[in-house]
């Protein structure tokens, strides 16, 4: 059973979600709740999926919001009735697990929201649309040999193991790695460590 909490300003759209995952058996509701304040005061706080909406009329800021959750420990699945590319790009990069437009269907929400709880990143068109256009001068460009091997040592294979897959040597996958580092460097978000790279993986939404 996955715990879910809701952070959403529209009543109709809370009482939507709340008829929606009382009637399913894998997902249980803890909070539905119009600011990540009222959340983070309830029991709501200890949900293992929070369902955030992008815009909050207490005009706080996205990325602010999904800090103070992802803090909480809850993991954080952004949804909108819009897909705002910038906004879409700097929640994920502030650590949201995944986007969903408010027009998927309830059966594309659980499964999103199962995603995110087992600690994977949900995709949808709308954040491979975002990720595409992300032009952010703090996103370095890879050259496609340097996403490869990043991708495939930061998701936990060791070096011969990147490098065998790469068809490379261990030496030469070591190259691509640095240079991934000092790209990152440049750009002012200094990478030293594999748990390192997996983040930047995510936050720049790579794997996707």
């Amino acid at each position: 059973m996955i715990t879910v909490a809701v952070v959403d300003d529209d009543r109709m759209m809370l009482d939507g979600l709340r008829s929606w995952l009382a009637s399913g058996a894998r997902l249980r509701l803890l909070a539905a709740v119009a600011t990540v304040d009222a959340l983070l005061a309830g029991p709501g706080r200890a949900a293992d999926v929070v369902l955030l909406d992008l815009v909050l009329r207490d005009s706080s800021a996205p990325e602010d919001n999904v800090r103070r959750l992802r803090a909480a420990g809850s993991r954080v699945l952004v949804i909108s009735t819009v897909a705002d590319r910038a906004r879409i790009v700097a929640v994920v990069a502030a650590g949201a697990d995944g986007y969903l437009t408010k027009d998927h269907d309830l059966d594309t929400l659980v499964a999103a929201v199962e995603t995110v709880a087992g600690g994977g990143t949900a995709h949808s068109p709308e954040l491979a649309f975002a990720w595409a256009h992300d032009t952010r001068p703090d996103r370095p460009r890879l050259a496609p040999r340097e996403r490869q091997v990043l991708l495939d040592y930061a998701s936990g294979l060791t070096l011969k193991a990147t490098a065998r897959r790469a068809r490379i040597s261990p030496n030469t996958a070591k190259y691509y790695l640095d240079q991934v580092k000092e790209k990152y460097r440049r750009a002012g978000r200094p990478t030293y460590t594999k748990t390192d790279l997996a983040r930047r993986v995510r936050e720049d939404g790579l794997d996707g």
